[in-house]
């Protein structure tokens, strides 16, 4: 393997995104921040909308800050969160700033979308969870308002292929993002135009996919020379960035569980085929696509919005709360003051989260938090609640006992919910790297390059390079009686007010 190999991450969230300048020598890789800016939703009259050409001035600006000091950047490589996008005319231009998938122009489109295709049809022509924020409904949802914008656009793009053709000058539609949209045909490999078209939704919109590790052109010569990058080599990682950071779980072979923890934490296992039959369907399960033909059969939970808005909202109170001091506050507090289901609709939208939070105990009949902590010791073990609900039905679904749960991404730091998942579940948790979607599209831009040569060494490369930390079953007493009530309250959902 060549030696001293640099390749610049860019890694947008939904709260935050950086650049992360990683060196590949020999089986070490290291990772450097060299920007990092803060993201999040923007209200116009028309609803909730990303800043996407501020974002746009971000990114140049952290390949600008790594590119500082001569450093030869090797490849450049862009993730982003999954189901949002933008529409392009047939001139290429951006037809207004991209909707934030929280907008609630989609509350009501699962069940308008059932009315024209069934339910298990669309499950079975995209093997794709049922959220409303997916690119299908907020399609349909422009449909059914007669968008304008339609009629006039040319090329649809996900957010990350949007960046990489300001980038690269060429459109692009990467596997892994693709497949978050539910308009995707995992068993067919292509768009699932039959349901597209029951839906009234322009199939014309959707190109050919491309793949990770493909590259797919040299930056733009007047990007070059804005951020002294130079010539340098634009490849696709996963470009959805759980797709990145499940390349980066330092195990091996197949049979763990892993969950993307951070805004969103999605649990999932690695499998060689999609299952898109009843049992998933039944629980809302979703299946997407992987690196070197791999799918993520896995599960969306609202993960650590619930405490990002909590602490929004006790901002705007005038009480500054730091992530630390939360959970401290958390782990302060008795265990077990309520149990709510973290995916309930009541919690997607923002704003007065810790006021939901109370609303929903008190619907269900249980107490109503009265500090803090309690808010968010509920939230917590909720989340670890419903992390043991997924576990069980991976593995029936998939026949393996999952003996390990391998934590990755920013929510690793959150050690209180690590240990909370270890005792929830009885598993052993191991927690780490922090950095695992920038770890995984440096190493998929490796991959696309030539320079590792599968999967399993860019996980080796992994465990050489980073630490991870166990978490072992402590104390399980009152976790059986709170999961109980977790799966009572599924089986019947508190609906919003």
């Amino acid at each position: 393997m060549p030696e001293g190999h640099s390749y610049l991450a860019i890694d947008l969230g939904a709260e935050s995104g950086r650049t992360m300048l990683g060196t590949l020598t020999g089986n070490h890789l290291s990772l450097t921040e060299t920007h990092r800016f803060p993201n999040g939703p923007v209200r116009l009259p028309d609803g909730l909308h990303w800043d996407v050409l501020r974002l746009w001035s971000e990114i140049k600006a952290g390949i600008s800050a790594s590119a500082r000091g001569g450093v030869a950047l090797q490849g450049v490589g862009l993730d982003t969160w999954g189901v949002d996008f933008a529409l392009l005319d047939r001139n290429g231009a951006l037809l207004g700033n991209p909707f934030h998938y929280r907008d609630d122009r989609t509350d009501g489109m699962l069940e308008t979308a059932f009315q024209y295709f069934p339910r298990r049809d669309i499950f079975a022509s995209t093997g794709i969870q049922f959220l409303q924020i997916n690119t299908l409904y907020q399609l349909l949802a422009m449909v059914e308002s007669k968008s304008p914008v339609l009629d006039i656009a040319h090329t649809l793009v996900t957010i990350p292929d949007l960046f990489n053709y300001w980038l690269s000058g060429n459109i692009t539609c990467e596997f892994t993002n693709a497949t978050t949209t539910q308009c995707f045909d995992p068993i067919r490999r292509d768009w699932a135009r039959t349901m597209l078209k029951a839906l009234n939704i322009p199939t014309h919109l959707f190109g050919s996919v491309s793949y990770p590790g493909t590259q797919i052109g040299e930056m733009l010569p007047d990007i070059a020379c804005e951020t002294g990058a130079g010539n340098v080599r634009v490849l696709l990682p996963a470009c959805h960035d759980t797709g990145s950071a499940v390349v980066a779980v330092p195990a091996q072979g197949q049979d763990f569980a892993w969950i993307s923890s951070g805004t969103w934490s999605i649990m999932g296992m690695e499998v060689n085929e999609p299952s898109v039959g009843m049992k998933a369907l039944q629980y809302n399960f979703t299946n997407e696509g992987g690196v070197f033909g791999t799918w993520r059969l896995s599960k969306n939970i609202m993960g650590l919005w619930l405490v990002q808005d909590c602490r929004r909202e006790w901002q705007r109170q005038g009480k500054e709360y730091s992530y630390d001091e939360l959970t401290r506050l958390a782990s302060e507090s008795k265990p077990f003051p309520a149990v709510i289901d973290p995916d309930d609709n009541l919690f997607l939208h923002p704003g007065a989260m810790p006021e939901k939070i109370c609303s929903y105990c008190g619907k269900t009949g249980q107490p109503i938090p009265r500090t803090e902590g309690e808010v968010l010791r509920v939230a917590l073990e909720g989340i670890a609640l419903k992390y043991r609900w997924v576990l069980e039905r991976l593995e029936e679904l998939s026949g393996k006992r999952l003996d390990s749960i391998h934590i990755i991404g920013g929510g690793t730091k959150n050690r209180l919910l690590n240990q909370l998942t270890a005792d929830a579940t009885g598993r052993t948790v191991l927690a780490g790297p922090v950095e695992a979607t920038a770890i995984g599209n440096v190493l998929m831009q490796a991959i696309g390059l030539g320079q590792i040569s599968s999967l399993a060494e860019a996980r080796a490369v992994v465990r050489n390079s980073f630490t991870v930390e166990e978490f072992h079953p402590g104390d399980r007493s009152g976790w059986d009686e709170a999961y109980n009530k977790l799966v009572e309250l599924l089986d019947s959902q508190v609906s919003p007010p």
